[in-house]
This record gives C-alpha cells, sequence and structure tokens, in this order.
C-alpha cells in the first residue's frame, strides 16, 4: 500500500499521550509541513501560534469546553485565520483597500483547515498523534485577548500533538461511512430517511433500535449542550467583529 495512503486510513484522534517528548526536529517538520499547504493565491491566509506556556494550556483546556487532556499535550498549535498581513500591506501600497468581509473570513478559513492538515497527516507518519480541538471557537473574546490579536485574525482551528499511550495505538479507529453512500455524481441525491438509516446502521454497526438511542444521545451530547450554545454565540461575534 502507498505509505502516505496508508498513514491516512490508520490516523484517528488521540486524547491521551506518553510521556514521551516531541523533539525540536519533529516539531519543525509538522510546521514546514504546515507551511507547505496549498494556500488561496499563495496568499497563506493564516498564522500559527505554538503554545508553549504551561498556564495558557490549563486556561485553553478550559474554555474548550473543559478538556483536561489539552493542557496534558506536548504541543498546541492555535491556527488563526490571518487576513491583517496582507489587509496592512494593501493599505501600505495602494490607494484604496477594499473593506473585508464575510468571503475573505471564510477564504482564511480554508487556508487554516488545509494548512492544519497537512500538519496532522505529517506528524501521523512521525508516529505522534493528534487531535482537532474545534472549541476553539468558542470564548472569542477571551482568546482575542489572550494571543493579543488584531481583528482581522481569528483563532480558527485548535490542534494537540503527543506521541500516543499504547491502549491510543491499540484502540479501534472508529468507521467511517461508505464511499458510495458520501460520493454524489454531478448531482446531489437527497436520500430517503430509509437510505438515510441504512447510511448510519452500516457505519455504526447498530440496528435501528440501538441506532434510535445512540442518536438521541449525540444530539442531546452535541447540539443541545451549553457548549453548542456558546459556540453559536462566540462565531456570530467573530463575524460582526470581522466585518464591522
Amino acid at each position: 500500500m502507498n505509505k502516505t495512503f496508508e498513514e491516512i486510513c490508520l490516523r484517528k484522534s488521540v486524547r491521551d499521550f506518553s510521556n514521551e517528548p516531541i523533539t525540536e526536529e519533529e516539531k519543525r517538520m509538522i510546521l514546514e509541513a504546515a507551511l507547505q499547504a496549498p494556500t488561496a493565491g499563495n496568499m497563506a491566509l493564516y498564522s500559527i501560534i505554538d503554545v508553549q506556556d504551561q498556564e495558557m494550556k490549563e486556561r485553553l483546556a478550559i474554555l474548550c469546553d473543559h478538556q483536561p487532556f489539552i493542557a496534558k499535550a506536548p504541543m498546541v498549535l492555535v491556527f488563526l485565520a490571518d487576513y491583517q498581513k496582507w489587509y496592512d500591506i494593501f493599505n501600505e501600497y495602494t490607494e484604496d483597500m477594499p473593506k473585508l468581509e464575510e468571503s475573505d473570513f471564510i477564504l482564511a478559513g480554508q487556508d487554516c483547515t488545509i494548512a492544519a492538515h497537512n500538519a496532522v497527516v505529517a506528524a501521523q507518519s512521525l508516529g505522534i498523534g493528534s487531535c482537532y480541538i474545534g472549541d476553539i471557537l468558542e470564548n472569542f473574546e477571551v482568546h482575542q485577548e489572550m494571543f493579543g490579536l488584531p481583528k482581522y485574525t481569528v483563532p480558527y482551528i485548535m490542534v494537540v500533538f503527543g506521541k500516543p499511550t499504547l491502549q491510543q495505538k491499540e484502540r479501534m479507529k472508529p468507521k467511517r461511512f461508505e464511499l458510495e453512500d458520501m460520493v454524489h455524481v454531478n448531482y446531489y441525491h437527497q436520500k430517503d430517511i430509509s437510505e438515510t438509516k441504512s447510511m448510519f446502521m452500516k457505519q455504526s454497526n447498530k440496528d435501528e433500535k440501538a441506532l434510535e438511542r445512540y442518536i438521541q444521545a449525540f444530539a442531546k451530547r452535541k447540539f443541545f449542550a451549553e457548549f453548542h450554545h456558546e459556540m453559536n454565540r462566540s462565531v456570530r461575534a467573530i463575524l460582526k467583529h470581522w466585518i464591522k
């Protein structure tokens, strides 16, 4: 099997790390991999904060939905959607700088996502586990102050890295949806509910009754939880801040 494809297939989220440190050489390789990612117009509409301060890690663990493993991770990277450098250079060399709007934020977010995943795949190839932390979207105003962020920089993705424990290495990767259920040819095929149930039963390996209980619990944990309300509030604040 192609080595890169194999690493992508083997990669799973790791939330428990061994005491083995990430070396400076390994860290640099992961960061260099991020910088090699495709980016809109080669603008690199992102920046990376390497969070080394332990007190900041512990604060992030609380602010990002109370997840203690964040504070224990040897390496914590925050990927910022960052248009500030281009805004500043445009103002320096052009007479009329257009106002940055929603599409500019989304484009910067795309650059962030691609760079972060390059880092994750590179880490996997080095035997280093990782976990995306979407909860960095919460508490925007607090994170803005914590990191000293100017107007056009927004915490978009956080990833924690570390060498996985033996248990994490041996833990089964959750099954993904089938390719045939995820790929549409030319046009989107909206499944009827029986097709959708079948898709979820295959992925979860549950019968319909068990699937019903699972989906109800999942909805309660993800969509009716306090963090979800805070994330929505925070994202609205981000967009208002960006375009005002």
